[in-house]
């Protein structure tokens, strides 16, 4: 009975096809065991992949984690394809790797001990279905004969008292999952289909892989804030010519101001976040706009104040507070102490200067670390 009443539930704009294969990237991984940096990648398939997610992202040692789709090609790598089962896909977790901090050998102790039960064949606890296999991809003739000797020492060994269904296959190609599966563990800890199936997974590996557990998962989101914060400065200002329409480059590198309710976003209510259009820094929230009544848009406060900074302008015989952005340098607008409470201000600022991020595509976009201030705006669908 708890198999049927804890089974996965979805965001909202799943149900309601809200979103689409540009949430992720389409190519596949190349099939070779060694990624950037000296780092090496391996992928299991073993249920659910927001379960096996969170424990490997909670390994020392693996510095990126992603749920996807593997043994299926990319035009069915998607989760409504899958989880009809006739694909071809399992849903699988790439795995990311310091060789030099934890071994494959360690990665497969983890994957056969915490991650899965490799004696349920074609399921996974309450999950039913082929795309629910257990299966480990090898990238390499390497990994393949480090999983047969594994295996093998594990049957003669009677570890199970049933027989490993386990399949060793060929990986052909990876495909990223959708955003919203990405960091799931993390972002809905309070879910009760990882409260039954995926925390206690979390609490075995701390219990028993003590020196390998760390309490601090290292997130996909999290891999997109570090990229981004590097991504901040600003481009030259050929760049900029290229980049940005006409009126764009006006406002932001010449303090132009757009014209009134003539603008991109001073009817928007969508929710979502604006980031600064030439560096992609956060700088308001859709929690936090108001309509002025100036027919420009207008928020009550920054969403992240470090990307902020204030100067006095005193152009035109008046005396203001122009607002523009960190990293950039991007006049953005001015802000008044006019608003509505709590803050009593006002950031009146520039369309132009800004690009709106919906908020179904923070985590495809890397902002990730938002997508939890827009739950209530996405809630979940009934169980699927």
């Amino acid at each position: 009975m708890f198999a049927k009443l804890f089974q996965r539930t979805l965001p909202l704009a799943v149900v309601l096809g809200l979103t689409t294969s540009a949430s992720r990237s389409a190519a596949a991984t190349p099939t070779n065991a060694r990624a950037s940096d000296g780092y090496q990648v391996a992928v299991f398939s073993g249920g659910c992949f927001w379960g096996v997610q969170a424990v490997f992202q909670h390994v020392k040692g693996v510095t990126n984690a992603v749920s996807g789709y593997a043994g299926g090609d990319a035009r069915t790598a998607h989760y409504d394809r899958v989880s009809d089962g006739d694909t071809g896909h399992a849903e699988s977790v790439r795995v990311t790797f310091d060789p030099s901090r934890i071994s494959y050998e360690q990665l497969l102790q983890v994957f056969f001990s915490v991650a899965h039960d490799p004696t349920q064949l074609n399921y996974q606890g309450p999950d039913h279905g082929s795309q629910y296999r257990s299966v480990v991809w090898y990238v390499n003739e390497q990994q393949k004969a480090t999983v047969q000797r594994y295996i093998a020492a594990q049957t003669k060994a009677k570890v199970w008292s049933a027989p490993i269904v386990t399949q060793l296959v060929a990986l052909g190609g990876f495909y990223p999952a959708e955003s919203y599966h990405q960091d799931y563990a993390t972002l809905h800890p309070k879910d009760l289909y990882i409260v039954y199936n995926d925390a206690p997974k979390l609490a075995a590996l701390k219990r028993q892989f003590p020196l390998l557990y760390r309490d601090t998962p290292v997130l996909v989101s999290g891999a997109g804030k570090e990229s981004r914060m590097r991504e901040y400065a600003k481009p030259s200002d050929a760049e900029l010519k290229r980049k940005l329409s006409a009126i764009q480059y006006q406002v932001t590198q010449h303090d132009a101001t757009e014209s009134p309710f003539h603008n991109e976003y001073w009817n928007n209510h969508d929710a979502g976040i604006y980031v600064d259009i030439v560096t992609g820094e956060p700088l308001f929230s859709s929690l936090d706009k108001y309509d002025s009544g100036t027919g420009w848009p207008s928020f009550t406060k920054p969403l992240a104040p470090e990307n902020i900074v204030t100067k006095t302008d005193r152009q035109f015989g008046m005396v203001r507070t122009e607002v523009r952005s960190a990293h950039g340098n991007s006049h953005l607008g001015h802000v008044f102490d006019d608003g509505p409470r709590p803050t009593g201000q006002r950031y009146c600022m520039n369309s132009a200067a800004m690009r709106f991020i919906p908020a179904i595509r923070l985590q495809a976009e890397g902002y990730g670390e938002y997508a939890t201030l827009f739950q209530q705006a996405l809630p979940h669908a009934p169980a699927r």
